[in-house]
């Protein structure tokens, strides 16, 4: 129904020119607003990062939104960008950030050549470019903040140039987004703005009847419960507590899917723990599959550590995909994500950064079945409204508040 609608649409909509920082294969959150806004009647271009091999140059998705990436192969440049710093040489940090130079130069101009009615920067590392673009073309800036990156893992060494580039250009912005209340009260505090729409990382509402993906793809052959983190695996989020307690649950097995820089290291922790029966993991996998691989666990776990102000302020995609998937959860008490699960009553919480109370609470989960059960129920009662389509309106109306009623040519949905 969705892409017959899509069909229909005339190509005749306002141009928007999305920016973003990779190479737009699977991100979850930039791909859901480009979509909402196409099936509105926007004609929407994403601008991203090339990844010859794995993904065009030129891509039209099925929803009709237009990608198109930039640069040389990012593919040698995000190996450059995943190897500790201290091996890299200068040479290889040169050749980085000339092909990410060129990148960014290539999307300016191509964004300004493409006469658009609104450019989307998603966020701060796509901020400056996107304003020169909309500026050369004299059109609206939407800035998409998606972290707190002054105070982010990752990025405190660059906290003070990030924190002058959105001072300088989040208030000229005529809107701004971000993803939780917290967020959107430090951003208003921070640089004297309105305070941003408030977008969730909700997945799009989806069932998916009688997965057992896991078990099978990795050959489990007790039926002990399967105990899930999905998401990149890096430094904060409390990965080898997670493997950690692990040894102090027996009788389920743990498993990640994704990849990032931690995840030699927790290869190695789990052999040294000898957990190798019990602990697995996935790589990363595409988008369109990860529900079927989420809905085939039992235990969703987001352990995430208070090391800044950005994982304080998070609620993060997991949660919100454990809970579409039916999963009861064991998480951080920090104050989003406790706000989603005490609301909800979606499962336990356990004190950032304590892996006894973490391997205790999953203990619980793991020999109860009938809390289970009750965790399953109350997420997908909770499914029902903390998806993204109960909130993609409010992006649309963002939109037609910038545009003019007579540019937009959109009809109220």
């Amino acid at each position: 129904m969705m892409q017959e609608e899509e069909q229909r649409r005339p190509d005749t909509g306002p141009k928007v020119n999305m920016l973003v920082c990779n190479a737009f294969v699977n991100d979850a959150r930039v791909r859901k607003e480009a979509e909402t806004l196409a099936l509105a009647g926007y004609q929407v271009t994403v601008h991203a990062l090339a990844l010859p091999g794995i993904a065009p140059r030129l891509e039209v998705l099925d929803s009709g939104v237009r990608v198109q990436r930039h640069g040389a192969d990012e593919t040698r440049s995000a190996q450059l960008y995943d190897t500790n710093q201290g091996e890299r040489s200068r040479r290889e940090m040169l050749a980085l950030l000339t092909s990410r130079a060129r990148a960014l130069i290539s999307m300016t101009c191509s964004a300004y050549r493409a006469s658009p009615d609104i450019v989307h920067a998603h966020d701060v590392n796509m901020l400056p470019t996107a304003w020169l673009a909309a500026r050369l073309a004299k059109v609206p800036l939407i800035y998409d903040a998606h972290e707190i990156s002054t105070d982010r893992e990752g990025y405190k060494a660059f906290r003070g140039l990030v924190g002058w580039i959105e001072k300088k250009l989040m208030p000229k912005a005529a809107g701004t987004i971000t993803t939780t209340e917290a967020r959107a009260k430090f951003f208003a505090r921070a640089y004297g703005i309105p305070r941003p729409l408030v977008l969730q990382n909700r997945p799009r509402l989806a069932k998916v009847e009688g997965a057992n993906r896991i078990r099978e793809e990795l050959g489990l052959t007790e039926p002990w419960p399967i105990v899930l983190y999905q998401g990149g695996l890096q430094s904060g989020r409390g990965l080898p507590r997670l493997v950690e307690a692990a040894a102090s649950v027996p009788n389920a097995y743990f498993v990640f899917i994704g990849g990032g820089r931690q995840a030699a290291e927790l290869h190695e922790l789990t052999a040294k723990l000898e957990l190798g029966e019990r602990v697995r993991f996935i790589p990363t996998v595409p988008l369109a599959e990860l529900p079927s691989y989420t809905a085939s666990a039992d235990i969703g776990v987001q352990p995430i550590e208070n090391t800044c102000l950005n994982h304080f302020t998070t609620d993060s995609n997991k949660l919100f995909e454990y809970v579409i998937a039916g999963l009861p959860v064991v998480a951080s008490q920090l104050p989003e994500i406790g706000k989603v699960v005490r609301h909800h009553d979606l499962g336990l919480l356990v004190p950032p950064g304590d892996t006894a109370a973490l391997a205790e609470a999953i203990q619980r989960l793991v020999d109860d079945v009938e809390l289970r059960a009750y965790y399953r129920t109350r997420a997908e009662q909770a499914a029902l409204s903390l998806n993204w389509e109960t909130q993609e309106q409010a992006l649309v109306e963002l939109y037609e508040r910038i545009l003019s009623p007579s540019k937009a040519g959109i009809s109220p949905q």
